[in-house]
């Protein structure tokens, strides 16, 4: 019998520390349609769910004191298991209600500590309150064998936040997603406070167990529990946007987690909403003077300017590079992409390991840089190393063109970006539009990597959009840089997100 408790108290802190692991990986997927999944996101996601298992280990621990009886100590677990269930599940209809009550002007940085604070501190606490009791338990049995059990106990513990972790990257939220997950943990927690308190043998166990399923039963059928995305992918939380109401015409944007990433037209895939796209292609259809590009896309998103050449130059070489197979998916399903146009290369894999491993010999006049995970653009994207392998892909009289979200009063990352391209290209530009010039704030910048400087400072089109864009004067640009004091980027010191803190820390700032 002492050998059956043993393996009951192993089995049951080895399954809910790996059920408090998947709701800290759950969380942070489950924030990111909110407030994005960058690093301020995981930062307040691991401080808040250790700051909930130490509290549970030191209520936990009172628990486990010598003068606790054993049936005392077995109440509690069912206790802490039930709130643990009842937290968890609640926490996707919480998180909706407490992102809308907060939403508004609070600064980003607040706003991610509170929904992660608010939704997962406690789930985390309760939980964490299991562990030390049922240690005790272990140890109450066989007191002679005390260290062995304390290590087993330990072990057991770190070997189920392993496979936790593990479980939750890689199967459970790309197979039923995160709400899903997070009601499978409370299904869990429930099941083992129903066997604890069955376990200390009182009289209201059964009329406790019925309640409890019946509760779980109804919050997983509240409205909350609808998940925002329309595809949870393994990188995003995918949408899809109806944009009629803002162009008069059938399109549609793509939202990755919180931001909108691209808008196509339905009936003419040359319609470029966006200002930079429009910016890069008039650019370079200018240049190639109506030779049909080659280009390589880091980033595919809704495929917007793959799918506007695609249909304009049938003999364009376009490679993209989309890491998402989820999302090269929702943009054909919902977006009108043709993955099939005889055009179109579409490798879903890593943008630079695609880069690297092309033939040789393969140039190309344009190289677009439109990746982004959250608001900032991946570290091992901006950095010398790579600029140097992409400007031995660049055909003569090519450029490469990378999309940057930045303040426009005081924009450190990209200032830190043309600094560490200058060390290779030899001329590199950041333009804007005027609109965007005027209107301050956060803008997209493109910064341009040439062979050669542009011939002129301005660039105007008048269709489809009446648009002018500007080139930053390079003297006060390079005055700029050298008085911010910014870093060369490395693959070994790249400090993307540091450098881009003004938008966590400024509500007017924040992407929608």
């Amino acid at each position: 019998m002492t050998l059956t408790r043993q393996a009951a108290y192993g089995l049951t802190l080895f399954l809910t520390s790996a059920a408090a692991l998947v709701v800290e990986i759950v969380a942070g997927r489950m924030l990111a349609p909110y407030v994005g999944m960058s690093l301020y996101t995981w930062t307040a996601v691991i401080a808040v769910v250790l700051a909930g298992l130490s509290v549970g280990h030191w209520i936990g621990g009172r628990l486990a004191a010598p003068q606790v009886a054993h049936q005392t100590a077995l109440r509690g677990i069912a206790l802490a298991l039930l709130l643990s269930g009842l937290t968890a599940g609640g926490a996707a209809p919480l998180l909706k209600g407490l992102a809308a009550l907060l939403g508004g002007n609070t600064s980003p940085l607040l706003l991610i500590t509170l929904l992660a604070g608010g939704v997962f501190l406690l789930p985390s606490l309760f939980v964490g309150i299991v562990s030390p009791v049922l240690t005790k338990l272990a140890i109450d049995d066989a007191p002679d064998r005390q260290g062995p059990i304390i290590g087993r106990m330990f072990a057991l513990g770190a070997a189920g936040s392993i496979l936790g972790t593990l479980s939750a990257g890689y199967l459970f939220i790309s197979w039923i997603g995160s709400t899903g997950t997070l009601l499978a943990v409370a299904a869990l927690y429930l099941v083992f406070a129903i066997l604890f308190w069955v376990g200390t043998k009182t009289k209201i166990a059964l009329p406790l167990a019925a309640l409890v399923l019946a509760g779980g039963f109804g919050l997983a059928q509240m409205p909350g529990f609808a998940a925002p995305c329309e595809r949870e992918s393994d990188y995003y939380c995918i949408r899809i946007v109806d944009f009629a109401p803002q162009s008069g015409r059938a399109s549609a944007a793509m939202v990755l987690d919180h931001l909108a990433h691209s808008i196509n037209d339905r009936d003419d895939p040359g319609l470029l909403y966006s200002p930079y796209l429009h910016f890069v292609a008039l650019r370079t259809e200018r240049l190639l003077q109506g030779r049909a590009p080659k280009a390589y896309f880091i980033g595919g998103g809704a495929f917007t300017l793959p799918r506007a050449w695609a249909a304009r130059f049938p003999e364009a070489k376009l490679t993209v590079a989309e890491i998402d197979p989820a999302v090269t998916a929702m943009a054909a399903k919902a977006m009108w992409l043709d993955p099939a146009a005889p055009a179109l290369d579409i490798r879903h894999a890593d943008a630079r390991r695609t880069l690297d491993i092309l033939p040789e010999q393969q140039r190309f006049d344009l190289i677009l840089g439109d990746a982004f995970h959250d608001y900032a653009i991946p570290p091992h994207l901006v950095t010398r190393e790579f600029h140097q392998l992409l400007l031995r892909r660049l055909a003569p009289g090519g450029a490469y063109a990378i999309n940057v979200i930045d303040q426009s009063e005081s924009p450190r990352f990209t200032f830190a970006l043309v600094k560490t391209m200058q060390r290779d290209f030899p001329a590199v530009e950041v333009w804007l539009d005027d609109e965007s010039r005027r209107r301050g704030g956060r803008v997209t910048f493109v910064v341009l990597g040439l062979l050669e400087p542009s011939e002129a400072a301005t660039l105007r089109a008048s269709e489809p959009f009446r648009r002018t864009w500007l080139r930053w004067p390079q003297d006060d640009l390079d005055a700029r840089i050298a008085a911010a004091d910014v870093p060369v980027l490395t693959d070994d010191f790249a400090p993307v997100d540091r450098l881009m803190a003004g938008f966590v820390l400024r509500p007017d700032e924040m992407l929608r």
